[in-house]
């Protein structure tokens, strides 16, 4: 994984404890214990990296481990190498095969309503909604 050509690096033998913010993009490849703040710009979080951080961003790319909840205004990607452990508000969100999320989920419209909310819904096995009686659509009342 290569660093966005003028992104700020952050390389693995660092390790952080306390707040760090900014206003520009970061890259995170070691390990930090606090708060992340880049209102405006985007984290991406390395393979070695090791977050155990509050996070606001505009947007996150995670090929790491995150622990704590992330706040995106635009977009959360979760990469194959990804580990997630934390709510996820955000307004879009991308999660690759074998990534792994453990926590909330709450998409929400974005300030320029690009993305649109949809309420969450349980699925059931196929066999399941195979074998019942009740229609599809429930009939509307005029």
């Amino acid at each position: 994984m290569k660093p966005a050509e003028g992104s700020t690096v952050i390389g693995k033998s660092v390790v952080i404890r306390g707040d760090l913010s900014g206003n520009e993009d970061l890259y995170m490849d070691g390990d930090i214990e606090g708060t992340i703040t880049l209102t405006d710009s985007q984290l991406t979080v390395g393979p070695n990296a090791r977050v155990h951080a509050d996070v606001k961003v505009r947007d996150i790319v995670v090929f790491g481990q995150l622990t704590g909840n992330i706040q995106a205004t635009g977009r959360v990607d979760l990469r194959q190498s990804a580990s997630v452990n934390g709510d996820v508000l955000a307004g879009r969100l991308s999660i690759e095969e074998s990534a792994i999320l453990k926590g909330r989920v709450e998409l929400k419209a974005s300030a320029e309503g690009k993305a649109t909310s949809a309420p969450a819904t349980t699925a059931k096995p196929a066999t399941e909604a195979a074998n019942t009686d009740a229609p599809l659509f429930p009939p509307t009342q005029a």
